[in-house]
């Protein structure tokens, strides 16, 4: 069966194509582009891309790559197959795509057609893949080494309480408190590298009146901290693990308190939306340098000077555990946004 497309049906069936679509020149001008391609540069019209460069919406160092590929494209009539890179949205804003590039005939004349794929959303899904099994095989190495270390210092607590029966010495104490800060310390790696062991329940969880309560347990320290509360959505319940999903939450608002040098504001929001709980803490702190994101919720990285880090670890664990989602927003002197995303149901 054949089937035949005049040239309204077909200029309709690109226009409409979910993909971005745009015409280019040898000398990199873009003589056409269809709606899917307007919604992933963030433009309102064709003036705003017809007859610009190509290369205007691509990073500097693609410049070359793209003036090589056109030349393929046009002059010898290649077809260059799917690649991923970035691209330049209105205002700056980077997008990662897959991109392709081919032949297209018009009017006796070879021009290149660009298709363009938005991947950003599968980007970021392998990132938190990613960053899961990070987090997961830091687990395994965690819980080996607590069991490692724990044991044997167990072994000297017992021995220095023996000690301490039969003479008392002002040493002996110093020794017992900073021991014991040693095994807590090795415990709480353990729930943060294993959170399964905590067997704890899931059930129906009020999250805006849990913030709520989380926020008065900090009463003392918000003297010259502003604190607003955006708790929309508050009908919407979550089944969770409530101990650890509280003590995550306290961690995150501590964190930002502790960030705040001076004076300074803290926002807290709840919302729901497509099947998600989103909260975020934000604070105006000092915010965490770009090269430093990405090894957050690492254990014993921290930017506290007598921080552990297992503070964080826990949060990413816990979230993570729950189906969750969590992600870092932060610029240098300005605060950081920690954003989680709930499932509102789990199996």
């Amino acid at each position: 069966m054949n089937l035949t497309i005049d040239n309204l049906d077909f200029h309709q069936l690109v226009e409409n194509s979910l993909n971005s679509i745009l015409i280019v020149c040898e000398d990199q001008t873009i003589r056409y582009c269809n709606k899917a391609g307007l919604r992933l540069l963030n433009l309102t019209s064709l003036d705003q891309i017809l007859n610009k460069k190509i290369s205007q919406f691509l990073p500097p160092d693609l410049h070359d790559m793209c003036n090589e590929g056109l030349t393929r494209v046009i002059e010898k009539q290649e077809i260059i197959k799917e690649m991923d890179i970035k691209i330049i949205k209105n205002h700056g804003e980077f997008a990662d795509v897959e991109i392709m590039t081919i032949p297209f005939y018009f009017e006796n004349k070879v021009l290149a057609q660009v298709i363009i794929q938005d991947i950003t959303k599968r980007k970021i899904a392998e990132k938190r893949l990613k960053d899961r099994e990070k987090l997961a095989s830091l687990g395994q190495l965690a819980a080996g080494i607590v069991h490692e270390v724990k044991n044997p210092l167990t072994a000297v607590k017992g021995f220095l309480q023996l000690i301490k029966e039969s003479q008392n010495h002002p040493y002996l104490d110093t020794m017992e408190s900073e021991l014991e800060k040693a095994l807590q310390t090795l415990q709480n790696l353990l729930q943060v590298s294993k959170p399964d062991l905590q067997d704890e329940p899931l059930i129906l969880i009020d999250l805006c009146k849990e913030l709520n309560s989380i926020l008065l347990l900090f009463q003392e320290k918000l003297y010259s901290v502003e604190v607003e509360m955006d708790l929309r959505d508050s009908d919407k319940r979550f089944y969770g693990k409530k101990n650890l999903l509280l003590k995550s939450f306290f961690n995150l608002i501590k964190n930002a308190i502790e960030a705040i040098m001076a004076d300074g504001k803290i926002k807290i929001e709840h919302y729901y939306h497509e099947g998600w709980i989103h909260i975020k803490v934000s604070d105006t702190g000092q915010g965490i340098p770009e090269e430093k994101l990405v090894i957050l919720g690492t254990p014993f990285y921290s930017s506290k000077p007598d921080g552990t880090g297992l503070g964080l670890t826990q949060v990413y664990t816990t979230v993570h555990e729950h189906g969750g989602n969590i992600s870092v927003q932060s610029v240098v002197g300005k605060g950081t946004t920690f954003h989680i995303q709930l499932p509102i149901k789990i199996n």
